[in-house]
Parts: C-alpha cells; sequence; structure tokens
C-alpha cells in the first residue's frame, strides 16, 4: 500500500511541475524628452496669481494622455533635477498636460506661483525640464 501511495504522489507532483510555463514580459517604451523655458517663455494667467510656460510636445498622443504616465523635472544647473510638484528656491512648480488634436502636438503646461498661491513669481534664469512618458500595457 505504501508503495502505491508512495508512486502516486511522485506522479501528481511530477505532472504538477511539468505544467509551469514561463512568461516573457515585454518591457514598456519609456523615454524622455527634454526642453529649455527660457526667462521670457512665462506667461501671467489670467488671474494673475501664477505665470505658466508652455511646451509642445508631439509624444502626449490622445492615447498616452489617457493610459501612460507622465513625469516632468526641472534643473536650474548641473543636470540636478528636481521632480514636480516641487517648491524650489521660494517658487511653486506644478503642471499640467494635454494630448493634441489632429495636427496640434500634445502640450504641457509648467506653473509658477509662490507656496502660498497668491502672488505670481516669474523665473528669471533658464529652466531645463525634462519630460518622462511611461508607457502602460
Amino acid at each position: 500500500m505504501k508503495r502505491i501511495l508512495t508512486i502516486v504522489c511522485s506522479a501528481v507532483m511530477l505532472l504538477s511541475v511539468s505544467s509551469c510555463t514561463k512568461k516573457y514580459i515585454t518591457p514598456n517604451p519609456n523615454f524622455s524628452v527634454f526642453a529649455t523655458v527660457q526667462p521670457s517663455d512665462w506667461l501671467l494667467s489670467d488671474d494673475g496669481k501664477s505665470y505658466n510656460a508652455s511646451i509642445n510636445v508631439a509624444d502626449i498622443t490622445s492615447d498616452a494622455a489617457s493610459y501612460d504616465g507622465v513625469i516632468v523635472a526641472i534643473s536650474y544647473a548641473d543636470e540636478v533635477y528636481e521632480q514636480i510638484p516641487e517648491v524650489y528656491g521660494g517658487t511653486s512648480f506644478s503642471y499640467t498636460y494635454n494630448s493634441g488634436n489632429g495636427s496640434q502636438p500634445g502640450n504641457l503646461s509648467i506653473y509658477a506661483q509662490s507656496p502660498d498661491g497668491t502672488t505670481p513669481i516669474q523665473p528669471t534664469n533658464a529652466i531645463k525640464v525634462k519630460i518622462t512618458l511611461i508607457g502602460t500595457n
């Protein structure tokens, strides 16, 4: 009886181990787009509480805006990037993005204002912007 039980258990173990399959995961095509925002690129908003600068990003398509992730970081010098939203040097930075339509490219807008949200602060130096698009499955 022990011999039959051992054979049955061994057969069950062999069948369960041999039924495993390998799954291959295709990596997502993440990439970054770089831009520079000059001091003259900042425009005062209609409500007078913030400055904004627009960057055309053709890679922010309708699908990218709906399903992918967009991460933005800024750098004043030395390729040291700060991810936004962020309060940097007394200025609060945030961003929004949207996809283009038809022949219009996607757009990313960066906003600069005081941390309390009442006083607009216009950046006076060029700012390097790194826009990372993270694809999803």
